[in-house]
């Protein structure tokens, strides 16, 4: 099979790529070979709907040309690149031989969430994790990169407060690892302080083998209603998508927000739409910088950002009447019973701040990846 990828209008540069096949050779690996170069490349498949999609990493592939392969079947692996490791309560995922981030899930914890995540120069990008004893650290539930939100049918899901909800992990639905990527999905229950099911969350997690200086993971999340109808109430107290950056990092430490609209700081980005946003700064004396990108797929995009000067980037899209100062102007949504909520978002780890390490052109990898035809 020959496969050609066509970069359009801008350079791709270690980009994740994929496109579906009506079917794979069963019991056999696939290796995707350059035209040009040569070179094996290697890259995985996943069950799609009646075929499978294969995927791989394109890197340095300028704008207005292609390249072509040639897709083959072989008996041995490609050596994992991203592996994961399990353990009581938690998934270790391990990046090009080193630790990159952690899932934590065990019931010791309100909501599941990854942490660390380990960035460019092998630094840590979060906040450590806050222990009852740390009465000087603010909002200790704020715990590196997580999902929450804090009204749902009246139930507080953001906060470690009195009578906080809880997110409960149930099962996994998948957990792979392969040469290509590491997926973690995970199915959970948000409940009330009395335990009872308000909805389901299925949190689907892909992490690329990828160098330090420029990790991606994808994550999408799904909010079913399969309790009845549920209420999604309109407060700034939320985060679909929710960092906390290390203290280093904070703005009023020196660091830097910026978004998609060109907007600095908390006082232009701080319940602002944008389609993607970017805290960084400075951690062991080098700077670094997440992003965090909303898709036009996603439940209202560009989503709102409940980004603070002191550490905090969330994508909240429903705190609409705290965003606009206007409490006629509500965010509130109901989902009907048996409906779902999608959303989908990428989180960018890399060198620099937003401009050095070319956020925009990795968010529009992102939303307008490069065209690819199986042939």
């Amino acid at each position: 099979m020959r496969i050609i990828v066509r970069a359009g209008t801008h350079d791709r540069r270690s980009c994740p790529v994929s496109v579906h096949l009506s079917s794979a050779s069963e019991g056999r690996y696939p290796v995707l070979l350059e035209e040009a170069a040569g070179r094996a490349i290697p890259a995985q498949v996943e069950p799609e709907g009646d075929g499978v999609r294969l995927w791989w990493i394109l890197d340095n592939l300028q704008a207005g040309t292609e390249r072509v392969y040639f897709l083959e079947w072989r008996e041995e692996p490609h050596r994992n690149q991203v592996e994961l490791s399990p353990g009581e309560g938690r998934v270790e995922v391990i990046v090009l031989g080193s630790t990159f981030t952690t899932y934590h899930h065990g019931p010791e914890w309100a909501r599941p969430f990854l942490y660390p995540l380990v960035g460019p120069y092998g630094v840590s990008m979060t906040r450590r994790l806050a222990r009852p004893e740390d009465r000087d650290m603010d909002h200790h539930h704020h715990r590196s990169f997580w999902v929450a939100h804090g009204d749902v049918n009246g139930v507080d899901n953001w906060s470690e407060m009195e009578g906080h909800g809880r997110t409960v992990h149930r099962e996994f639905l998948r957990t792979d690892e392969g040469p290509v990527f590491g997926r973690i999905c995970a199915l959970g229950d948000w409940v009330d302080p009395d335990g009872r099911k308000v909805l389901e969350e299925v949190r689907d997690i892909r992490i690329y083998a990828l160098p330090e200086e420029g990790r991606i993971v994808d994550m999408e999340v799904e909010l079913r209603a399969s309790e009845g109808d549920v209420k999604f109430g309109d407060t700034k107290e939320g985060g679909i998508a929710s960092l906390r950056v290390q203290p280093s990092m904070e703005v009023r430490n020196g660091g830097r927000i910026e978004n998609s609209y060109g907007a600095i700081g908390e006082a232009e980005a701080w319940g602002r739409r944008a389609s993607w946003c970017d805290y960084s700064g400075p951690v062991e004396g080098r700077w670094v910088g997440m992003a965090l990108m909303d898709h036009p797929d996603g439940f209202r995009y560009p989503t709102y950002w409940h980004v603070r000067d002191y550490g905090l980037m969330a994508a909240n899209p429903f705190g609409l009447s705290y965003f606009h100062n206007d409490p006629n102007r509500r965010g509130d949504y109901v989902l009907k019973a048996g409906g779902s909520l999608k959303f989908k978002y990428r989180l960018y780890i890399h060198v620099g701040d937003a401009r050095e390490g070319r956020v925009a052109e990795r968010y529009n990898d992102f939303v307008n990846p490069p065209e690819v035809v199986a042939e």
